[in-house]
């Protein structure tokens, strides 16, 4: 996983969200534009929520403790989280109030070339944040479409960079839309619209963040790529005869529990059972790098049971599949 690379994307969105905040709510003063103060005040929230994924970021690296034994990696996907709430809340919901105040007693739009001179100026400055962003997702995404890859990452902070990003490139072209469909027709109604489509975009892109968090938050398994790396461990384990209930959880982006019930081949004193089982536990680890726990109990010898699906159906290594019974 790029470390570095979401952490760079979430710095460059932070530096062009409090610029663009800026620009954006000094244009207002001197406009009036409902579009803009929804846009600056988007911006602001943006900037809240890239400093809430450093924040996660950085209380995520301490150590275990008696209370959380194995740490606090998944602090990274409550704050990622809380970026939802504040996009629905903080952008969306404000953005359709004032959408709303706006057709519901519009007022003669001011010094419109500080509003199109700001959007335009916004849209270059996201635009190279989502470029920043682009630029370290394709590292991860391989072949995997941008849909697959925001649903399938661990790591919280680049898909929410890139969400984030593509909506306010979206919203600055609803805003600059709304901006100039009012000067053209002279009806400011228009740059109501315009606040309006910003709030739902930005209530649509909360729910999908949020509904993305909150299954990292309950508890992921890891991607079946990394299931079949550690299947290919214990199969071609000599010590390892079988092997059931086969469970992994993400602690967080880089820390993956593992555990299984083992069956060890022939028999063994049970120093030399711990001895062998230690060794296959480094191997997995040397093959699956975030596997920083590992737990593999040993079992009778007998039938076992596939990780997946059917619990009453037993996973074997590869030479012995004609010989997988039922319990």
């Amino acid at each position: 996983m790029s470390r570095g690379g979401s952490h760079q994307a979430t710095l460059a969105a932070l530096a062009a969200n409090v610029g663009i905040a800026v620009m954006k709510v000094v244009a207002f003063f001197f406009t009036g534009s409902s579009s803009m103060l929804a846009e600056g005040i988007h911006s602001v929230a943006d900037s809240g929520n890239q400093g809430l994924l450093l924040l996660g970021r950085s209380r995520s690296k301490r150590g275990p403790t008696p209370a959380h034994p194995f740490g606090y990696g998944r602090e990274r996907y409550f704050y990622a989280f809380l970026v939802s709430v504040v996009l629905f809340f903080g952008g969306g919901l404000f953005a359709l109030y004032e959408g709303y105040e706006k057709i519901s007693h519009p007022h003669p739009l001011e010094s419109w070339p500080w509003a199109v001179g700001v959007l335009v100026g916004a849209i270059v400055m996201e635009g190279l944040s989502l470029r920043t962003a682009v630029r370290n997702a394709n590292e991860l995404r391989r072949n995997r479409s941008w849909t697959r890859y925001i649903r399938d990452a661990k790591a919280p902070e680049l898909p929410v960079v890139l969400l984030e990003d593509a909506a306010a490139l979206t919203g600055l072209a609803f805003a600059l839309i709304g901006v100039a469909l009012a000067l053209v027709t002279g009806d400011t109604v228009w740059d109501g619209v315009g606040s309006v489509a910003i709030g739902v975009l930005l209530i649509i892109v909360a729910v999908t963040l949020a509904r993305e968090t909150k299954s990292m938050i309950i508890g992921e398994a890891a991607s079946p790529e990394i299931q079949r790396r550690i299947e290919d461990v214990l199969g071609n384990d000599e010590v390892i005869a079988g092997w059931t209930q086969l469970r992994t959880l993400h602690l967080g982006p880089e820390d993956l529990l593992v555990a299984a019930r083992v069956t060890v081949a022939g028999h063994r004193e049970s120093d030399a059972v711990a001895e062998a089982l230690g060794e296959t536990e480094r191997r997995i680890r040397d093959r699956v790098p975030i596997a920083s726990v590992v737990y593999l109990s040993p079992a009778p010898a007998g039938p076992k049971e596939r990780p997946q699906g059917d619990e009453d159906q037993v996973k074997q290594p590869q030479d012995d599949e004609d010989q997988v019974k039922r319990r």
